[in-house]
């Protein structure tokens, strides 16, 4: 594939090498770490089974699935869900257009049932076709085969690395389930938080919570053993070997192993210990992008329209990372670089576009079949609730008198009034940017870097 960058070799004893990295020492290294006896495998899980989440355990599986004595990867995802015969059609015609994908399924006995459900003679499942290695929310990109539970209790009750794939919006509830299964637990497992997005909570002050501190509440794992991994990338070009990165933040206990351990020729994975403020940007960049994603679609992708956008929208996340963050210039690079991807080919652009297009609506709800959770959508209300209180109110540099912070965020203000209450057409949003008396973004910018904005309890820190 253009673009793909892949260096790997097989050695005389069968193992595969990655760039000089023999992946069997790695394994190795990594279960040293955990106490892991020889005959006892390594056991990964990943719950929930969306794009990322599902391509995530793809990536372990194809790395080290190989060493089955050492290593065993399972993912979990409710059972029940129907694939449309649309879906089915599509993912018949996906089958055929890859000879690989095609003899695979004739050797495992399986194509029959793809043919069966494109005429409309059988019901396929989403966890059925998982096996098969299909994700639903990205049938276009087959993934390699993976071994689905659909019990909750048998797929994490002895994990030795648990994986969040789910929205933020399901964290909480499915890992009070798991911390039921985990009472009896001697060891304690390690919990890879992929999910993007926030809630609000207004008591005891105002702050956010993140889907590694729902985690932590859920199921009283130390904070230490709960990390987060993000990046600016797209989950099916990662699985088709294009050139990404990431970054695990959390403590360095766990953070810099798992680096090592993650890392492939194609996907760097880099470690930081500033655990909440990055998850807390992976929130934040899916609010604009839905903005985005309307602006591209009722100006007819014009690019003068986009770049007028991009100058607000940026300009108020910047201000809000200058609440949030001590030192925000360090979150720049990361948050603009998963904000221009998630722009270019993400689904919370995707979900602006066909809301601007009115090809979907919003009584649909969130999740969107063949997309998955637009996580969006409930960041947006959680980012406005925290920051429309009056007990974090700033100077208004013009009108001199104390404002709430969202006061001078007419963007997400425009996008709560759109997808949250709906007191306004997708068509506000242009009206936001054409505002005659809209401030130069610059001087926004300017407001947050002179003032001392920071205020550490709005991620629950002293």
């Amino acid at each position: 594939m253009v673009g793909s960058i892949e260096a790997k070799s097989l050695l005389s004893n069968g193992s595969v090498q990655h760039n000089g990295l023999n992946l069997e020492e790695k394994l190795d290294e990594f279960r040293r770490l955990l106490g892991k006896s020889d005959k006892d495998p390594l056991k990964v899980v990943s719950v929930g089974a969306g794009a990322w989440g599902s391509v995530f355990a793809a990536l372990l599986q194809e790395s080290y699935g190989g060493f089955r004595e050492k290593f065993q990867i399972r993912i979990w995802r409710r059972p029940g869900r129907a694939v449309s015969r649309s879906t089915a059609e599509h993912l018949f015609e996906v089958i055929n257009s890859r000879e690989d994908v095609l003899r695979r399924l004739i050797r495992r006995c399986a194509y029959l049932k793809y043919v069966e459900a494109r005429l409309g003679d059988r019901t396929l499942y989403a966890d059925e076709i998982l096996k098969d290695g299909f994700c639903l929310n990205m049938v276009d990109t087959p993934l390699c085969p993976l071994k689905v539970v659909t019990n909750l209790q048998e797929a994490v009750w002895d994990a030795d690395v648990v994986v969040n794939g789910l929205p933020s919006t399901e964290t909480r509830q499915v890992f009070e389930e798991i911390s039921k299964y985990w009472k009896e637990r001697i060891t304690v497992p390690i919990i890879i938080s992929l999910s993007k997005g926030i809630e609000t909570a207004l008591e005891p002050v105002p702050h956010i919570i993140t889907p590694t501190k729902m985690i932590h509440q859920a199921t009283g794992v130390p904070i230490e053993n709960v990390l987060y991994l993000g990046g600016p990338n797209i989950a099916a070009e990662i699985y088709n070997k294009e050139y990404a990165n990431a970054r695990i933040c959390g403590a360095e206990k766990w953070r810099k192993p798992l680096a090592k351990f993650l890392r492939q020729p194609h996907f760097i994975v880099w470690d930081n210990s500033d655990l909440v403020t990055h998850e807390v940007m992976g929130g934040l960049k899916n609010v604009y992008a839905i903005g985005a994603g309307m602006v591209a679609a009722l100006t007819n992708e014009s690019a003068t329209s986009k770049s007028v956008y991009f100058a607000h929208c940026t300009s108020e996340m910047i201000f809000i990372t200058h609440l949030l963050a001590e030192e925000p210039e360090k979150l720049a690079g990361p948050l603009l670089a998963d904000t221009y991807v998630t722009l270019l080919k993400g689904r919370n652009a995707w979900y602006g576009q066909m809301l601007a297009k009115g090809e979907i609506n919003r009584d649909m709800g969130d999740s969107i079949s063949g997309k998955g959770m637009i996580q969006g959508v409930s960041a947006v209300g959680a980012f406005y609730q925290l920051l429309s209180q009056s007990s974090l109110s700033i100077l208004h540099t013009e009108e001199k008198k104390p404002v709430a912070p969202v006061e001078s965020c007419p963007i997400l203000k425009t996008l709560y009034k759109i997808l949250i209450t709906r007191e306004q057409s997708t068509q506000a949003i242009l009206q936001a940017l054409r505002d005659e008396t809209l401030n130069d973004p610059r001087d926004r910018i300017e407001i947050a870097q002179s003032h001392a904005f920071y205020r550490p309890s709005l991620l629950d820190q002293p």
